[in-house]
């Protein structure tokens, strides 16, 4: 790589870490800490990129950002995964989730195709309702080859939509007839992002809290044997039409299940972790998932985004309160 090129990738990458940087800071502030850093981030990319722009010298350092960096947090994510948790305490649930992720994605297609509405768009909100949000849209859209601005909608949506959400939870809840306990697990098997179960069941109490956060673990376990369906679907789908392109085994995935195994089994019990450092790698985490969105928000066209987003969204939207009404009614 020639010099000049090299300082422009890093000045790429430098213009994703101030940006996400902005967006941890604006997250901690009372009216952004619903909206989580991640939605923050790729918000304020959003609204750069569409008022002021940038060079396109740098535009390798933001898709090493996009792409290397967002796998990067995705398996360093893995270490938030307790399959022991999972495995032990929260089988039921598990089977629960997967009945959330079939429905999410059976329905929001379904209701894709009625309407008519952007495949790719429909599919990862589909994906990302069903599982776990953001995360769940940034893993599997390598696999379904998501153009980055279709990607970046999808966050945003996502984000937006499980927002607003999490607060209608927090108000309803206490008028709902149900325990605090079966609340949290109404919200771990409904609501989108893991910040949004959080949001809505910790005004419940402890119990309600632990048992959302059990829920939901079980719907983020099971984006790893959906992440290799998808991959074998692509693959047929791939084989049956004129495209030659193979589709890209996700390798990160790997990574993701080796960190849940080494985060379950070995850190903490083999080798020592203090809290200290537990804390250090989540904020990382967290640094490195929202520069990867950052690079998403500068790639995205708001002039394009209410054809392409309107009926995705809608259609998201109905299989979320559809998901909410039929998940509580069978608590």
């Amino acid at each position: 790589m020639k010099p000049i090129e090299s300082k422009a990738q890093i000045g790429g990458i430098l213009f994703t870490f101030v940006i996400a940087g902005v967006g941890l800071l604006l997250a901690s502030l009372p009216g952004f800490a619903h909206i989580g850093a991640l939605a923050t981030s790729i918000l304020l990319a959003v609204i750069y990129r569409h008022f002021i722009g940038y060079p396109t010298t740098i535009h390798k350092g933001i898709q090493f950002s996009t792409k290397k960096l967002l796998r990067l947090a995705i398996i360093l994510f893995g270490l938030k995964l307790n399959l022991d948790v999972v495995f032990q305490e929260g089988l039921g649930l598990l089977a629960r989730g997967a009945g959330t992720i079939v429905f999410s994605i059976v329905v929001t297609m379904l209701l894709a195709k009625w309407l008519r509405a952007n495949w790719t768009i429909s599919m990862l909100l589909a994906v990302g309702t069903g599982v776990c949000g953001a995360a769940a849209i940034a893993a599997v859209s390598p696999i379904l080859k998501s153009k980055e601005e279709d990607t970046a909608l999808s966050v945003g949506i996502i984000a937006l939509v499980g927002t607003i959400f999490g607060i209608a939870y927090t108000i309803i809840g206490p008028y709902l007839p149900i325990s605090n306990v079966q609340y949290g697990v109404w919200s771990g098997l409904s609501l989108h992002e893991i910040a949004h179960v959080a949001l809505s069941a910790e005004p419940a109490g402890e119990d309600a809290l632990a048992m959302a956060f059990l829920a939901k673990l079980g719907r983020v376990l099971l984006l790893i044997p959906l992440s290799f369906l998808l991959v074998w679907w692509m693959r047929r789908k791939e084989t049956k039409s004129s495209d030659s392109a193979a589709v890209a085994f996700p390798w990160f995935l790997i990574g993701f299940i080796a960190m849940s195994f080494l985060g379950t089994y070995v850190i903490g019990d083999v080798i020592p972790f203090p809290d200290t450092m537990e804390q250090g790698v989540s904020f990382i985490t967290t640094y490195l998932l929202a520069m990867a969105m950052s690079g998403l928000g500068l790639n995205v066209d708001l002039r394009k985004m209410g054809s392409k987003t309107a009926k995705p969204l809608l259609a998201m939207l109905i299989t979320s309160i559809l998901l909410s009404g039929i998940t509580l009614f069978v608590l």
